[in-house]
C-alpha cells in the first residue's frame, strides 16, 4: 500500500500487519478519495484552506508519537504498565480510517462532508471496517475510542496513547476554526 510504509512493517505479527492494511485499502474502495487526496486534502475540514498539514500528514504524525510513547513507557515503568507495540501501531495507523467514509466531493473537486459523514461519525465506519477485516478487540476498542466519544468507557493504556497523540496534534488548531 502506498500511504503506509515504515508504519505498518512496525506491526510484527504479519496477521495483524496483514488486517490493518486491508482494512486502509477496502475504505479507500469505499471512499470518493484516492490515496493521492489524502496526501494532499486538509487533516481536517474544520480548519480553513490555508493549513498546510495533509490528512497523511497528520496520520504519521500521531502513529509516531504513539510508538515513541509506547516505547517510552515500556522502557520506563519496569513492567507495571505494559503496552502492547502491535496492538498500539494497528491502533494508531487505524483510527481514522473511518474517515474516508465521511467525505463526499464538491463541485468543483474539493473533499467535504457528505450526508454519511453527518450522520455516522468515524470511530463508528472505522469500527465496522477493521472488524470487517478481522482486526482484534483491542484494536477496534482503540478506533473506537481515539476520539471524543471514548470519553464514555474506560480505554486501555493503548487508547489511552492513541487518543491523546490525536488530541495533541489538533487541539493546537482550534485557534484556526473557522465557525
Amino acid at each position: 500500500m502506498t500511504l503506509w510504509g515504515e508504519e505498518l512493517e512496525w506491526i510484527e505479527n504479519l496477521e495483524l500487519r496483514e488486517s490493518t492494511a486491508k482494512t486502509w485499502e477496502i475504505a479507500l474502495e469505499r471512499s470518493v478519495l484516492t490515496a493521492d487526496d489524502l496526501n494532499r486534502i486538509p487533516f481536517t475540514l474544520l480548519c480553513g484552506p490555508d493549513l498546510k498539514v495533509t490528512f497523511m500528514d497528520h496520520k504519521r504524525s500521531v502513529v509516531h508519537i504513539a510508538r515513541d510513547a509506547g516505547f517510552r513507557i515500556n522502557s520506563m515503568y519496569h513492567g507495571e504498565l505494559k503496552v502492547d507495540m502491535d496492538v498500539l501501531v494497528a491502533g494508531a495507523v487505524l483510527a481514522d480510517v473511518g474517515k474516508l467514509l465521511e467525505y463526499e466531493l464538491d463541485v468543483n473537486g474539493k473533499a467535504i462532508q457528505g450526508v454519511y459523514g453527518k450522520y455516522v461519525r468515524h470511530p463508528f465506519s472505522g469500527v465496522s471496517l477493521a472488524e470487517e477485516c478481522g482486526l482484534p478487540p483491542a484494536v477496534l476498542h482503540i478506533i473506537a475510542t481515539h476520539a471524543g466519544e471514548g470519553n464514555m468507557v474506560k480505554r486501555t493504556t493503548e487508547a489511552y496513547i492513541v487518543h491523546h497523540a490525536d488530541f495533541m496534534t489538533f487541539e493546537p488548531f482550534k485557534e484556526r476554526l473557522i465557525i
